[in-house]
């Protein structure tokens, strides 16, 4: 990862996108798939504790004799690039990016309770369950040399989620992906395997690849797609057995970008660190639509390209491509025939969108109550949202805001002014808005020249994510009083029914004024 961020610098890619410091994601983020025993035993594990935890070290398939070694700071590196997947993909539901790109991602293998292959966390299904709140489909593309089984297994039974893996299949790791596995259930059909065998080249890579997506585009029609680069199914790999080079590998990055589809590309794979560097930096410059230099400029591990110093690789001349081309035809008219099965695409029912990972401190909404449980707080949702209570539901009279006769009552709509500002809310409820509109109009009314310190717009519609502080107290809507305060007239008509004996509504006001409310 350093030799790809310093090889990026170097080209000065970097300079057409935008780059985030990566946010370490919280166990609540991760439990939303993996199991919190797991987690905490995560947390927990180090070298200098191995003996402590054995039997669970076995159970969950770490540790010696396993693929997954245990290492200071494990769950620090995990969080950290689980946070930059999550992060990536809330990026793409706000729609502040196209394509948002994530090497350190990618971890295809990881289970709900255990690790497997080299992988600890799977970023990819949190990532996944993140466009799923804002996204109907979801299209999953793997190329890495190995089967991407903890990703299929996730979603094998839903048809929100479609998964597209060309790997490896027979006496290889993770040893699953047959062609016949297809899905259960409500997402029979919607796993897509293509399996294929040793050394295979750019040109037949490529007569399966396009003809394969294409069709799966056109039946699923995913809203959002997660492009899984694996750099083991490279040509020279020290654990992979494909023979592609960077440009075969980087034509399916430019093929699945060219449906222009909110894109989150991940790294995954690869055990050849130079050639891993080159190649997500040539892809970076693909999906940044940048051509850079064959000839590497000087970086920080410029030695380790000796000693051509090229950016490119060549397809090693002595390995055979034992995928033949009527193999290849036939598992593609296989795969064809069973999309034809998916009749459309499939719809979603409406439903409240869940809140974006922003839940102030990082922790979950129990934990809020429980820490303050004599604190009168908003109500909060199981995700950590604020429960959204319009407050013209339960009134009839003049504080219903739903009214359109008599005087405008909305404090949004009282001013242009107050539309006009460009406001932002960490927290809060929509009377902590009212509160806010209400003032900032009274205040532009009294030429003040107060106005709020931030400067994002409020974006419509979207849920309250951060833990909200004490509900306010409800904010009159202007023209609302208990006194009838309406013209002279109106006073004078007033007068004359008191005369004839009938009460005025000010009158009837004040006299039960005392009086219990109506719960409503």
């Amino acid at each position: 990862l350093r030799m790809t961020h310093q090889l990026i610098l170097a080209y000065g890619l970097y300079r057409k996108m935008e780059v985030y410091t990566p946010k370490p994601s919280s166990d609540y983020q991760i439990q939303q798939f993996h199991s919190e025993e797991y987690v905490e035993f995560l947390k927990k594990i180090s070298p200098d504790n191995i003996k402590q935890f054995s039997t669970q070290m076995q159970r969950f398939n770490m540790g010696e004799n396993t693929d997954c070694p245990i290492f200071d700071g494990v769950y620090e590196f995990c969080s950290t690039y689980t946070g930059c997947s999550i992060d990536g993909a809330t990026t793409l539901n706000k729609g502040l990016a196209d394509i948002a790109i994530n090497w350190s991602g990618g971890l295809h293998h990881a289970k709900k309770i255990e690790a497997s292959g080299f992988c600890y966390i799977n970023d990819i299904v949190l990532a996944i369950l993140e466009l799923l709140k804002y996204n109907p489909r979801v299209l999953y593309i793997d190329i890495d040399v190995h089967h991407g089984d903890g990703v299929e297994e996730a979603f094998y039974v839903t048809d929100r989620v479609m998964t597209v893996s060309f790997h490896k299949y027979g006496d290889f790791f993770p040893g699953t992906g047959d062609i016949r596995d297809v899905g259960v259930k409500a997402g029979k059909y919607y796993s897509v395997n293509v399996p294929l065998d040793e050394g295979i080249d750019d040109h037949s890579y490529e007569t399966i690849f396009k003809p394969v997506i294409d069709k799966v585009m056109e039946m699923y029609r995913p809203t959002a797609i997660v492009l899984q680069c694996g750099a083991d199914s490279l040509t020279g790999d020290r654990l992979g057995c494909f023979n592609l080079t960077l440009h075969g590998h980087a034509k399916c990055v430019e093929h699945v970008k060219a449906f222009n589809v909110p894109l989150l590309v991940l790294g995954g794979g690869g055990y050849t660190v130079r050639n891993v560097a080159r190649c997500w930096t040539y892809e970076t410059s693909v999906l940044t639509g940048i051509p850079i230099s064959n000839e590497i400029p000087y970086n920080d591990f410029f030695e380790y390209y000796a000693p051509d110093f090229k950016l490119h690789l060549t397809a090693a001349p002595n390995m055979e491509n034992r995928n033949r081309r009527e193999t290849l035809e036939n598992i593609t008219a296989r795969i064809m025939q069973n999309l034809k099965y998916l009749q459309a695409a499939p719809s979603v029912q409406m439903h409240a969108i869940p809140p974006d990972w922003v839940i102030k401190n990082q922790v979950s909404p129990d934990e809020v109550e429980d820490s303050f449980p004599d604190k009168q707080s908003a109500a909060l949702t199981k995700e950590g949202a604020t429960k959204r209570v319009r407050d013209d539901e339960f009134f009839e009279d003049n504080r219903d805001q739903d009214r359109t006769d008599g005087d405008n009552l909305n404090p949004r709509s009282t001013s242009t002014t107050a539309s006009q500002r460009h406001v932002s809310f960490s927290g809060g409820t929509d009377a902590t808005k009212r509160q806010y509109l209400t003032n900032t109009t009274n205040s532009s009314n009294s030429t003040s020249d107060s106005t709020s310190s931030s400067t994002a717009e409020i974006p419509p519609q979207s849920p309250v994510a951060a833990v909200a502080s004490d509900t306010p107290e409800p904010v009159k809507a202007e023209g609302e009083q208990v006194v009838n305060t309406e013209s002279t007239d109106m006073d004078a008509e007033d007068d004359q029914e008191d005369e004839a004996g009938n009460e005025s509504p000010a009158s009837m006001d004040v006299e039960n004024m005392d009086k219990p409310q109506d719960e409503n």
